[in-house]
């Protein structure tokens, strides 16, 4: 299965430029494509007002220069409500079991990928996607990609989704305050990892990219 990545020409004609120092281009693209998108969100999301920091992770995917740049951004809530000191329960209580959630808070999580990138049994052309999760108390959690980007975090649409992957689950042994994604290289087994942890639990999903 092979999903499109939007309407981002542009975005992939970034993405897919060389130079010789392909770091210092590529980087920026990243974050050039980014801006854009956040300059291009829907009139709706434009009139919201964010509640926590954002961030932007990345990793270099494979080996040497050769390797292809993946990127997420993302609201990273506390688990401590905002204005109070009430400590939320996150994980079937904030984020409810069995429910589509936008894994982040204020815009839409978006994902960046350079190049053509393997997840489960799904490529992703190179381009923009939106991620959110799809908790489960006593089956497999999910990881839903979809093509709708751009658009508040809520409510979560989930009638643009191009895959849903399993997540592998941990418990973590000490509490993670803050949701914290992260984007890693597996150079041993050509791929990344992408991981997401928060409260006490801490959910991974190994990927690939192609050249």
């Amino acid at each position: 299965m092979r999903a499109g990545g939007g309407n981002l020409q542009l975005g992939r004609a970034q993405f897919r430029s060389r130079s010789k120092f392909p770091i210092m281009r590529k980087l920026p693209s990243l974050v050039l494509v980014a801006a854009a998108l956040l300059v291009g969100v829907s009139p709706l999301a434009a009139q919201q007002k964010r509640t926590s920091p954002h961030e932007s992770v990345f990793a270099r995917i494979g080996a040497g220069r050769g390797g292809a740049l993946v990127s997420i951004t993302y609201g990273r809530p506390f688990s401590t409500k905002p204005g109070t000191t009430e400590v939320r329960k996150i994980w079937g209580g904030l984020v409810p079991w069995g429910k589509a959630d936008r894994m982040g808070s204020d815009e839409a999580t978006l994902l960046l990928t350079q190049q053509s990138m393997v997840i489960g049994e799904t490529t992703l052309a190179p381009g923009a996607y939106t991620l959110y999760i799809v908790p489960s108390e006593t089956g497999a959690t999910k990881l839903a990609i979809s093509s709708n980007i751009g658009k508040w975090g809520i409510p979560v649409d989930e009638t643009h989704d191009v895959a849903r992957v399993d997540l592998k689950k941990e418990t973590l042994e000490k509490s993670v305050d803050q949701l914290t994604i992260a984007v890693t290289n597996d150079a041993a087994a050509g791929g990344g990892v992408i991981s997401i942890s928060w409260e006490n639990t801490k959910f991974s999903l190994a990927f690939a990219v192609k050249k």
